[in-house]
């Protein structure tokens, strides 16, 4: 064609073409020779679904999150797009290996082809690099702390350590100038830098040619046909494991229904980055994670043999190699260190790994895990609620889901156990006796079970009730053992049904409207001075006397008055057994204690009130 002959004048694309295509395959096409290509294949990728992540992407600390989550949720294809380009990002790693390892068993990096092989250990150095610092970009939990105890370790570097880790950070904390930082390299500079190392790197091999075992056991050919082939091939069922790794958690999770399995497309996206949140499942991407278990062995002072040392001496022999492996001994040598150190970094990575299920931290990391899982599904339905101009964070920070639960870690749990089944989420506590400087268990506070087991005779006094404080043998617990057996049961169980519907808790909000006639029943048992009113106060009867007041038992305004001051006339005056006033209540009272807003957090974590009211007043109700 004339337009065909005009380009060539022009161009010259023949001749680029016959270069590119018929270049000579000394012992003919290999499997072994496509670890180049896929690599060039997956780079690629990252380059297309990059722009387009690029395209929906606010580099903000106040909008990242927001702007991935809405690309994740949100946009048709959103989530694909995320997971082609998370994944891919991993399958490059594990290329890399390869590659590296064919060239140094064929001895590809022997003269004349050492500058090429240390521009490849150039570009594995940038690759890295791109992982690391795509990392942050999501600007959520897991990426953020994870990249700050990586960049924790620049400060270690002698005399210039803190310096250099104040440029990457962008100042001395991490926030907005960090995640900018880290999107401009991840963006710009470091694949700008891998496109100019890897043209270098493309020229110089078409230079030299393949390093194919001579004598050859196959005749020549030419990279077109059979070479592109298996190239492609092998690109191709990159591609597909690519894929699989994106759809298989949520076919998983239809398929078994299994709550374990996290339910997402592509990559994960935790909960929105919170600098006063410290996150205790924060671990590297696996293939740093012999790099993480490395350093458990450096303590202290040590570590920074861990982090440079050791290393900066890996890569120094693997950069000797091409100087090493110009005798036998030398190449059998750099074959079996690289051997070995593939081998030790994947042993290290199983440690990691096997010290993370199995180890004797383990129990707090995957509870620390399994509760990041709940922050990340919990984050997500709130965002979808809508956004405020704050940002996502300020959903999370004043969410009693997520908030409730940390705040309860941090002011309660010394003292009051919230799990359901102690002995099965703690194996190890199984066989340790209470200890009397305990408090009540909380799970499922006021709900029918909960009373239920409080006015069972067996339980009342035994470590899930009474039995950790100095009530374990009072008033209560005598009545529950001595008198309530007199009553019928289903007394004993319209009053339960009554006292618990004081709570108004919304996971029984239909069993309670249903129940109406047996708690009408159960209100004249709890008023009758007969029974509970004799010591107990309820609504307009009841004594009051030494006892709780009940009415409103287990509702919000009733925790909240009483996390306030378990001391206060309305609830054990002065039989109070220990607990603190959590908010200031008379003259003189401490300043440091919680504010209303974070005691309504707590409350409404313990009543499972997720729509709980936000509580903005000065004081709570006494």
């Amino acid at each position: 064609m004339k337009l065909l002959d005009w380009l060539e004048d022009r161009t010259g694309y023949r001749h680029l073409l016959n270069e590119a295509l018929y270049e000579r395959i000394p012992g003919g096409a290999r499997w072994r020779y496509v670890w180049g290509s896929t690599l060039v294949f997956t780079f690629s990728v990252q380059v297309i679904t990059g722009i387009f992540l690029w395209m929906a992407y606010s580099p903000s600390a106040q909008t990242a999150w927001e702007s991935v989550y809405f690309l994740q949720y949100q946009v048709w294809g959103g989530a694909l797009l995320r997971g082609i380009h998370h994944f891919t990002a991993q399958a490059m790693v594990v290329l890399l290996v390869l590659h590296l390892m064919q060239v140094v068993i064929d001895g590809a990096y022997r003269a004349p082809r050492e500058i090429n092989f240390w521009l490849g250990l150039v570009l594995m150095q940038i690759v890295l690099g791109l992982s690391l610092t795509g990392y942050l970009l999501p600007w959520d939990q897991k990426g953020f702390w994870a990249t700050r105890v990586a960049t924790n370790l620049m400060g270690l570097v002698p005399v210039v350590g803190e310096k250099l880790q104040q440029v990457v950070v962008g100042g001395p904390t991490y926030g907005h100038a960090t995640l900018t930082r880290f999107f401009a390299l991840h963006a710009g500079v470091l694949p700008g830098l891998l496109i100019a190392f890897l043209v270098l790197h493309v020229y110089l091999f078409r230079r030299h040619g393949l390093c194919a075992k001579q004598p050859a056991k196959h005749p020549d050919c030419e990279f077109w046909p059979d070479q592109v082939l298996k190239d492609a091939v092998a690109c191709l069922a990159v591609l597909c494991v690519v894929l699989g790794l994106v759809i298989i958690p949520p076919f998983l999770h239809q398929q078994t229904g299994d709550p374990g399995v996290p339910f997402y497309i592509g990559a994960e996206l935790g909960a929105p980055a919170d600098p006063a949140d410290q996150y205790s499942s924060a671990r590297p991407e696996w293939y740093f994670l012999f790099l993480f278990q490395m350093l458990k062995y450096f303590p202290g002072s040590s570590e920074v043999v861990g982090a440079l040392v050791v290393p900066g001496l890996v890569m120094l022999v693997l950069a000797a190699m091409p100087l090493v492996g110009r005798w036998k001994l030398g190449h059998r040598f750099n074959v079996g260190f690289l051997l070995v150190l593939i081998g030790g970094a994947s042993l290290l990575t199983i440690r990691a790994w096997w010290d993370d299920h199995y180890g004797p931290a383990s129990a707090d990391y995957l509870q620390a895990v399994a509760d990041a899982d709940q922050d990340s599904e919990r984050a997500a339905e709130l965002a979808a609620g809508g956004i405020p101009p704050e940002g996502a964070i300020a959903l999370v920070r004043r969410d009693p889901k997520i908030q409730g639960r940390k705040l309860f870690a941090a002011q309660c749990a010394q003292c009051h156990d919230h799990r359901s089944e102690p002995d099965k989420a703690n194996p190890a506590d199984k066989d340790k006796p209470p200890a009397r400087d305990g408090a009540p268990r909380l799970a499922g506070f006021a709900s029918r079970e909960w009373l239920a087991g409080l006015l069972d005779a067996k339980q009342v006094d035994g470590p899930d009730y009474f039995g950790p404080t100095s009530h374990y043998d009072g008033q209560m617990v005598d009545f529950v053992k001595e008198t309530l057996p007199e009553w019928k049961p289903t007394e004993i169980e319209d009053a339960i049904i009554a006292l618990s519907a004081e709570a108004h808790l919304p996971e029984q909000a239909e069993i309670d409207a249903r129940d109406k006639d047996r708690i009408a029943a159960g209100v004249a048992l709890i008023k009758d001075e007969e029974r509970c009113g004799g010591c107990h106060k309820f609504h307009d009867a009841g004594q009051g006397d030494g006892a709780p007041d009940l009415t409103g038992y287990g509702s919000r305004e009733w925790l909240l008055a009483f996390i306030a001051n378990p001391a206060a006339d309305r609830f054990y005056g002065k039989h109070n057994d220990r607990m603190p006033a959590f908010a200031p209540h008379e003259a003189g009272s401490p300043q440091n204690q919680l504010s209303p807003t974070t005691i309504g957090l707590i409350a409404d974590w313990l009543r499972h009130d997720w729509n709980g009211r936000a509580v903005d007043h000065e004081k709570v109700p006494q």
